[in-house]
C-alpha cells in the first residue's frame, strides 16, 4: 500500500465529506430558486455557510464561498479599495500573480532566515504612499512557518491599510480566528483538510466593499456570481467540522531520525504537519523520484503545475543557498497520517541518504 505524505499540496476526501456531497448530489435545485427544489439547495449552502462562520468565529454574511483558495486571493488583492499592494516575499503564486495582474503597484516584503516577515520593513513601507493592502499568509505552503499576522494587522491599521491573509495551509491544522488576527479578509480551501477540490471561500469584513471578479448574478452578496456548488461546499464544510490535526509528535520523531540535513524555518513556529528539509547533495528530483518508486509520494520544496521540480521562491526569499535550495523536500501529514507511515518513510529515506554516501 502506497504512502501520502503531501497533504499541503491536497489531502485525500475524508469519509464525512464524500457522505455529505452524496446527499447534496440529490438537491437538483439551483439555490437562487424560489420553488421548493430551490429552497432544499440554498438550505444546505445555509447550513454549509454557518459552519464555515463558527469555525472561523464571523457572521454568516461575511463568508462568500468561490472555486477555491486563488479565486479567493485573486478576488481579495484585485477587488480591494487600495492603491498599492504590499506583499510578502514568500506568498503562495496564487497571491503574487493576482498582485502582478492588479494594475495596482506592489512592493515586495521581505522575511528573515527563518522565513519571518520583517515588521520593521513592513513599517517603513507603510510609512509613506497611498492606501495599501498587506498581503501575508497565515502559514508558509512549503515551510509551514506561522507568520504573526496580529502585529502585522496592528501595523497596518496604525497606517490605515488593509490586510489580506492567505489562511489556506493554516485551517484545520491549526486555531484560525478571524477577529483575532486582526484582518480585512482571508482565504480558506476545502481541498487542503480532507474537503474536495473546487470550493473554497473569502471571509470579508464586515462593511468592506470589494470589486467583484466574476460578474452576473446576485449570488454571494453580488460579490461572486455564478450559480454555487452545493455538492462541494457541502463537502467542505463536512471536512471543517471534522476534529483538527493532532500529529505534530509524528512530525518531530521524523525531523528526529533525519540525520545530516538542514530543516528549513526550524527556529520558527511552524504548522505541526509540516517539515521541509534537504540533504546536502542529494536532489530534491532523485529523492521523489527514489521514494516514489519506493511506494511513498512527498514533494518538492515547491512544486510548478507542469508536477516538475521548479526553483522555491521561498527558500530564496530566506536565504538559502540556490544548490540546497535545489535539494528540499516537503513531507506533509494528514489525516489519516500514522505512526507507520512515519516509520517506512523514515526506512525509505535513510536506504537513499545510505546510497548517496556511498556513491
Amino acid at each position: 500500500m502506497r504512502i501520502y505524505l503531501d497533504h499541503n499540496a491536497t489531502s485525500p476526501l475524508r469519509q464525512a465529506a464524500r457522505t455529505a456531497m452524496h446527499a447534496a448530489l440529490e438537491l437538483h435545485g439551483n439555490a437562487s430558486s424560489i420553488h421548493g427544489e430551490g429552497r432544499a439547495a440554498r438550505a444546505s449552502l445555509d447550513a454549509s455557510r454557518e459552519v464555515l462562520a463558527r469555525a472561523l468565529g464571523v457572521i454568516a454574511p461575511m463568508v462568500v464561498f468561490t472555486s477555491g483558495g486563488s479565486e479567493a486571493n485573486n478576488l481579495a488583492l484585485k477587488g480591494a479599495p487600495v492603491a498599492r499592494l504590499i506583499v510578502s516575499a514568500v506568498e503562495h503564486p496564487s497571491v503574487i500573480e493576482a498582485a502582478k495582474a492588479s494594475g495596482k503597484p506592489v512592493e515586495i516584503l521581505p522575511v528573515d532566515r527563518e522565513g519571518i516577515v520583517d515588521l520593521t520593513a513592513l513599517a517603513r513601507l507603510l510609512q509613506t504612499g497611498p492606501k495599501a493592502l498587506v498581503a501575508v499568509m497565515l502559514a508558509n505552503n512549503e515551510t509551514g512557518v506561522v507568520q504573526p499576522l496580529r502585529e502585522v494587522s496592528a501595523l497596518a491599521q496604525k497606517h490605515g491599510a488593509l490586510v489580506h491573509c492567505d489562511a489556506v495551509q493554516a485551517f484545520g491544522k491549526i486555531a484560525v480566528n478571524f477577529g483575532l488576527l486582526g484582518v480585512d479578509t482571508l482565504s480558506v480551501s476545502a481541498h487542503k483538510l480532507g474537503g474536495p477540490v473546487g470550493a473554497g471561500a473569502l471571509i470579508i469584513r464586515d462593511g468592506l466593499a470589494l470589486e467583484a471578479l466574476i460578474q452576473g448574478g446576485g449570488q454571494e452578496l453580488r460579490r461572486r456570481a455564478g450559480t454555487e456548488n452545493v455538492a462541494a461546499i457541502a463537502g467542505f464544510a463536512a471536512a471543517v467540522k471534522e476534529k483538527r490535526l493532532e500529529i505534530r509528535n509524528l512530525r518531530d520523531e521524523l525531523e528526529s531520525k533525519l540525520e545530516g540535513v538542514v530543516v528549513f524555518g526550524a527556529a520558527a513556529e511552524r504548522l505541526p504537519n509540516t517539515s521541509c528539509f534537504a540533504l546536502p547533495g542529494l536532489s530534491a528530483e532523485t529523492a521523489l523520484m527514489a521514494l516514489d518508486l519506493a511506494g511513498i509520494a512527498v514533494s518538492s520544496g515547491s512544486a510548478c503545475s507542469s508536477g516538475k521540480v521548479a526553483k522555491s521562491h521561498v527558500l530564496a526569499a530566506m536565504g538559502v543557498a540556490p544548490d540546497l535550495a535545489g535539494n528540499a523536500v516537503r513531507v506533509s501529514l494528514g489525516w489519516n497520517t500514522r505512526a507507520e507511515d512515519i516509520e517506512q518513510f523514515i526506512a525509505a529515506w535513510s536506504r537513499l541518504a545510505a546510497r548517496r554516501k556511498a556513491a
